[in-house]
């Protein structure tokens, strides 16, 4: 206690008691704070874990709460409502439909620079690029149909007759060498994979397609009123990415576990490697930017391709769906 004794030593008892008051309700005064994920915890929310377990929203003054996306559960409907702080919106379509709707939302970061998006067909088919795609039967969900499959029309001249109806299960793809079928990089390669099917698996990103992934969201109105804390909690999440992907991901991996169940160790390894492998959080302008990285100039692009396609009026204000005021310099 002799570094005690020091510390306090020209300073009277009541001020040494007072600042000791004061520290003390500093370190109590964390702030609480709602998160919702867009489905149930998995390794694409690795870096949000990552920051909860090691105490990164801590130290920026957070008390931040992670909440399950699911089938059942609409994070940015409460986001909207006021009920939740922050979302996490899966695809840039989200991000801008809030804006063709006229809802105050905003994204300010996108922490994948790459949409985790694939199409998977079976080896030895000739269906070893997108290009070789066209005109085959293609299982795919009601909402890719209106997301990016609009680009794969438009980049390579898919037509919707090669729909078919994907129900979220791998068994026709398993049943059929000729299927092809949508996924996501970290988990229905991983599935078909056990299986004993090393599958061919095309990334939408590799190819011309310019969204963005896992975009954090919040309402205009908390980002104008309260930007220190949209700051820190922006600042604290990049940090918990940068961390679960380049140390220890033990910790966030072990809050996973604890929220989903269903989730296991072996799909949270593979899904972590890929998203390393495919540069997911760290390429493009990430590299240069750092993590949650948006610009303009992608932005537009995305912005005219899909307007392009008849999903957004062309004098769409798409500039106010997103802002990079609230990324770390």
């Amino acid at each position: 206690m002799a570094g005690s004794g020091r510390l306090f030593g020209g300073i009277s008892v009541v001020l040494a008691l007072a600042l000791h008051g004061a520290l003390a309700g500093v370190a109590v005064a964390a702030e609480a704070v709602s998160f919702g994920s867009d489905w149930r915890a998995q390794a694409e929310h690795g870096g949000f874990y990552q920051a909860l377990a090691r105490g990164f929203y801590r130290a920026r003054g957070l008390e931040v709460t992670i909440r399950q996306g699911g089938p059942q559960i609409n994070h940015a409907q409460l986001l909207a409502a006021g009920k939740a702080d922050f979302s996490l919106s899966s695809n840039s379509f989200i991000v801008l439909n809030y804006a063709r709707e006229n809802i105050p939302m905003t994204a300010v970061a996108a922490i994948f620079q790459k949409d985790p998006s694939v199409l998977i067909a079976h080896p030895g088919q000739g269906h070893d690029s997108l290009a070789a795609l066209q005109g085959k039967p293609i299982y795919i969900g009601a909402d890719t149909r209106v997301g990016w499959w609009l680009f794969l029309k438009a980049q390579f001249g898919y037509s919707d007759e090669q729909i078919r109806p994907y129900t979220f299960s791998i068994a026709p793809f398993l049943a059929q060498k000729s299927a092809i079928q949508q996924g996501y990089l970290g988990s229905e390669p991983f599935l078909i994979e056990k299986e004993g099917i090393q599958p061919v698996v095309h990334l939408l990103a590799d190819s011309g397609y310019q969204g963005y992934g896992a975009l954090i969201e919040t309402s205009k109105r908390l980002a104008t009123d309260r930007p220190e804390l949209v700051r820190a909690f922006v600042a604290a999440s990049i940090d918990g990415w940068r961390d679960y992907l380049n140390g220890d991901p033990a910790p966030g991996n072990a809050l996973i576990l604890r929220d989903n169940p269903e989730m296991t160790a072996e799909l949270l390894a593979y899904g972590r490697a890929k998203m390393n492998e495919y540069g997911i959080v760290e390429s493009g302008d990430a590299k240069t930017s750092g993590i949650g990285a948006m610009t303009a100039a992608r932005w537009q692009a995305f912005f005219e391709q899909m307007a392009a396609q008849g999903l957004y009026p062309a004098d769409m204000d798409w500039r106010g769906a997103w802002t990079a005021d609230f990324l770390p310099q």
